[in-house]
């Protein structure tokens, strides 16, 4: 029987994270919860599942999250973030793969569906949505910039086939507030990096993005919320590039990158 470690990051989730751990529960022989001092009843929340609550100041998802599994016990890690559930399935999926024997594997993706605008969303490139969440910690470690943090296995890896439940956006002014702060941290990773945008990119990768979701992956049949989807998404992409040409043109040392 495999031993397993349910490790959640969070900031002021009262709202979605009992959900998070009740699944977690479900399934983990522990949960470690990292906390950035939450001034709401999240600790409350966390500590009815777990005596393993801490507290540290943020310092960013690749870090918090590197930290958080350096504090589990077990060598096998499902990291949830505070609005992601195990659905039924799901849970099943995993009870059965700690039983088996060990096949090799050090990591496994879990398919994220994202619930927005009181649906499921089924198409864009939102969903199948894979996300390396349930892996061997000795196996490799958390990579990323400020977004879009990842864990890296050097073995092998595989895939379960439940879907894990994603209540990321409670409403359409939510997800504005979010994407404030989304673009401006994706657009400070590129700059870091070395990516520019100009004109051309502005032009063209926002209406690009739209029809890859909208089009491509079929958008179109999740009615408006997937119109939504495919809109947000390009306008994300606008002002990622617009923030980012924005960087560059307030950076003296990039004034020929203009």
């Amino acid at each position: 029987m495999r031993k397993l470690s349910g490790v959640v990051i969070c900031y002021n989730e009262e709202d979605k994270i009992d959900a998070a751990l009740s699944s977690l529960q479900a399934v983990s022989d522990e949960i470690v919860v990292v906390d950035s001092f939450s001034s709401d009843g999240t600790e409350a929340i966390c500590r009815r599942y777990t005596d393993r609550f801490l507290q540290r100041t943020w310092s960013g998802y690749r870090d918090q999250k590197q930290f958080a599994t350096h504090q589990a016990t077990c060598d096998w890690i499902l990291s949830l973030d505070a609005d992601e559930v195990l659905s039924p399935e799901l849970q099943q999926e995993v009870l059965l793969w700690k039983s088996g024997e060990d096949d090799g594997i050090d990591g496994y993706h879990l398919c994220r569906k994202t619930f927005f605008l009181g649906r499921w969303i089924e198409h864009t490139t939102w969903y199948p949505d894979w996300q390396m969440r349930l892996f061997r910690r000795s196996a490799g470690r958390w990579e990323g910039g400020r977004v879009h943090e990842s864990f890296r296995v050097k073995g092998a890896t595989g895939r379960l086939s439940g879907d894990l439940h994603h209540h990321t956006y409670a409403s359409l002014s939510e997800y504005l507030q979010q994407l404030e702060r989304f673009t401006n941290l994706a657009a400070a990773d590129y700059f870091d990096s070395g990516v520019r945008a100009g004109p051309v990119k502005l032009l063209l990768y926002p209406p690009w993005v739209f029809l890859r979701n909208y089009v491509l992956h079929r958008g179109f049949q999740d009615g408006v919320p997937g119109l939504a989807v495919s809109a947000l998404s390009a306008m994300s992409t606008f002002f990622k590039y617009l923030k980012l040409w924005e960087l560059a043109a307030g950076d003296p040392k990039r004034a020929g990158d203009r």
